[in-house]
């Protein structure tokens, strides 16, 4: 097999908002580089990247797909990414392991909300970029204000732009090379052939300025040239090529490119730039981990070093297997060889390692260091793992993801679903490690949380694709709780008798209240034998499992104190059911006198928002009784810390969606419990109620 060396291997992201045609400028590189005979199409269902059926249904990618290839003589490793908000971690763990980001804009739209998350992400890794501004042969495309928008956006870099556009909506025709100083005008029939020739007498003027501009800034990039440029020296094409790499290398340039992805105008230039500009995978020298003992150690990036690699995706399939994808930080990997996953410390033995185009696999023989590659039927493996060669362990630092915002009470269709649910929820979560799989002790329900609802949507027909599995998603129950507020003393007392021996209970309880999450204490407070020891445990317990179900709607009861202090005993009579029971009723009879009260969880929230949203954040937190604890900025936003009621955020993800245009994200988590207003307490006493009649039935 091909071995390619490090230097000649370009492992690339392509990045965007939704909908801006990143796959679409993909599909036209494959078709380019003749890995597909034809040119697919997102909107025909012809694509080799977005091939999953939720995809193809959707239009849209929902999971990042590989795609390697060759082009002038370079391996390309292109990783696809999804857009759309609900599976952006998917694009967060690709841009942990590639060496540039090509970031697609829309010449329409310009920079929207999932583009500043995605340079966000450049910068958390350390990722060289470049902006592609895709869509000039649409309607309203405006080069120069997309340009303004993503200076003003994107300020902490150098915005260079190397191509500007020839025409704009339908009489878009090419562009100007702005380093070489020619025009390519494109043949316009999607194969991407063009014509370079000198440049129009009407794009000249525009030409130069920005010529100028772009040689201003590429030449701080080296001392030495800088100072002949403003001696007046010429500088040459290879010069300033030389100062662009450097730059983009350095992460202190971002060079801007342009074009159409669905008339494959542009498309090659891009992968020429790729090559060129972009920096090789051994750009960092070495890597950063943690050996077996826990202590830090660095890892030189080179084919003699040992084996290590980190694993950025996992895709399940029930027939084919688990595909595992990594890229390889040093060392080799070879067929049949055992490697150690370093997290889980567990041997692997490895099989046949692939290339990937989209689902196409093409065998890779062997992989080595910088490069990127697949590998089937891992039996422990998973997304953020660490391989490692076994003598010399190093486990890599995994990639953070958000939290959670939305979740769904799953509710299996047929009993052979409910067998089933476990084992297919567990081989999604392998594949998607933003879901989040749980079940409530109170409420006794399945939750399935995840980052948006259209992702748990997208969850749930995943589920009933691959494994057969079918479920309905209902909102998930509020895990209400009840206490008391006075504090009572009461008899609880069992006596029954029905020929033969007879049952005898009597107990004396003082029930009253303890601080918020004080949970449960029973005392016991008999002097002089009033009970025997032996049946005072059977009292506890039977006030344990009496405050499973409180006497307002059948909540638990919490943060109370019940001290036993008197009773009697029959020496016949008496036993451990008696007294369990007498306490129950006690117990009961205690509450409803100790001005029993509803208690809803309140939750912790922290919403990220611009700083144009946090008044409107604000009004709604208020409406839905919420407390605003503080606002503190956070770069250009702002974030709005809040206690509110479960019950009123339970599908905040897309109201906040809707009022912040999709500019805002949330976290949250449990704080403490607090009385509900006893307008709402009676509302959710008659639900609780009604609920429990119809199950009695």
């Amino acid at each position: 097999m091909k071995k390619y060396d490090p230097d000649s291997i370009r492992n690339v992201g392509i990045f965007s908002h939704g909908g801006e045609g990143k796959t679409t400028i993909v599909e036209g590189m494959l078709f380019l580089a003749g890995e597909n005979n034809r040119l697919g199409r997102v909107d025909e269902g012809t694509s080799l990247m977005d091939f999953e059926p939720e995809e193809m249904e959707r239009k849209a990618t929902i999971t990042s797909s590989l795609a390697s290839f060759e082009w002038n003589k370079y391996k390309i490793n292109l990783l696809d990414t999804p857009g759309d908000d609900n599976f952006v971690s998917d694009a967060k763990l690709c841009m942990r392991v590639v060496d540039g980001a090509i970031i697609v804009v829309s010449a329409v739209s310009g920079v929207r909300v999932v583009t500043e998350k995605v340079w966000d992400y450049t910068n958390e890794f350390a990722i060289p970029a470049a902006i592609f501004i895709n869509k000039m042969d649409r309607e309203r495309a405006d080069f120069e204000k997309t340009v303004e928008g993503l200076q003003g956006a994107f300020s902490d870099k150098a915005l260079v732009v190397l191509q500007l556009p020839m025409g704009s909506e339908e009489n878009f025709k090419g562009v100007v090379d702005l380093v070489a100083m020619k025009a390519c005008i494109f043949k316009g029939d999607a194969s991407g052939t063009y014509d370079k020739v000198d440049i129009p007498s009407e794009f000249a003027d525009q030409a130069a300025k920005y010529r100028e501009k772009l040689v201003e800034t590429a030449v701080e990039m080296n001392d030495d040239v800088m100072e002949r440029y403003l001696n007046g020296d010429e500088i040459g094409q290879q010069e300033i090529d030389q100062c662009i790499k450097d730059g983009i290398s350095n992460r202190k340039i971002v060079p801007i490119f342009c074009g159409s992805g669905l008339k494959n105008i542009g498309t090659n230039l891009l992968l020429d730039a790729v090559a060129l500009y972009f920096p090789n995978p051994l750009i960092k020298g070495t890597v950063e981990g943690v050996d077996s003992k826990g202590q830090a150690v660095s890892r030189k990036m080179a084919a003699t070093e040992p084996f290590s690699a980190f694993i950025f995706k996992t895709i399940t399939d029930p027939f084919a297997g688990k595909l595992t994808l990594f890229r390889v930080y040093s060392g080799e990997l070879h067929p049949d060889s055992v490697v150690l996953d370093a997290k889980k410390d567990e041997k692997e033995r490895i099989g046949q390692i692939f290339y990937l185009v989209g689902k196409k696999q093409k065998p890779a023989g062997f992989v080595s260091v910088g490069d990127i590659a697949a590998v089937a039927k891992l039996k422990e493996a998973t997304t953020g793992d660490t391989l490692c060669d076994e003598k010399t362990a190093i486990t890599y630092p995994q990639v953070e993801l958000a939290s959670p915002v939305i979740s769904f009470s799953l509710h299996p269709k047929t009993k052979g679903d409910e067998d089933k649910l476990n084992t297919s929820l567990q081989r999604l979560m392998e594949e998607d490690p933003t879901i989040h799989y749980s079940r409530d002790e109170q409420t006794k329900e399945f939750l399935i949380s995840g980052m948006g609802q259209i992702h748990i949507e997208v969850l749930v027909a995943k589920m009933k694709r691959k494994f057969g599995v079918e479920v309905e998603l209902r909102e998930p129950k509020v895990p209400y709780k009840e206490t008391i507020k006075g504090t009572v003393k009461v008899q609880g007392k069992y006596k029954k008798q029905s020929g033969g021996k007879g049952q005898y209970g009597d107990t004396w309880l003082e029930l009253s209240p303890l601080p918020k999450g004080g949970g449960f204490e029973f005392a016991d407070k008999i002097v002089g034998g009033a009970i025997p020891r032996n049946f005072i445990p059977s009292v506890e317990k039977g006030i344990v499992e009496a405050m499973q179900q409180g006497i307002l709607a059948g909540y638990p009861v919490t943060d109370f104190r019940v001290a036993l202090y008197d009773g009697s005993y029959h020496d016949v009579d008496s036993s451990d059911m008696a007294f369990k029971i007498a306490a129950s009723m006690g117990f009961k009879k205690g509450m409803e006198q100790a001005n029993p009260v509803l208690l809803e969880p309140i939750m912790k929230i922290e919403v990220i928002v611009p700083e144009d949203n946090v008044g409107d954040i604000m009004g709604d937190m208020n409406s839905r009784r919420g407390k605003i604890m503080g606002v503190e900025a956070k770069g250009h936003n702002q974030i709005v810390k809040a206690v509110a009621p479960m019950a009123e955020i339970l599908k905040y993800a897309p109201d906040l969606r809707s009022m912040t245009g999709g500019r805002g994200t949330y976290t949250m988590e449990f704080s403490h419990y607090e009385e509900v207003p006893a307008n709402i307490a009676a509302k959710v006493i008659e639900v609780a109620n009604k609920e429990r009649e119809e199950k009695e039935k």
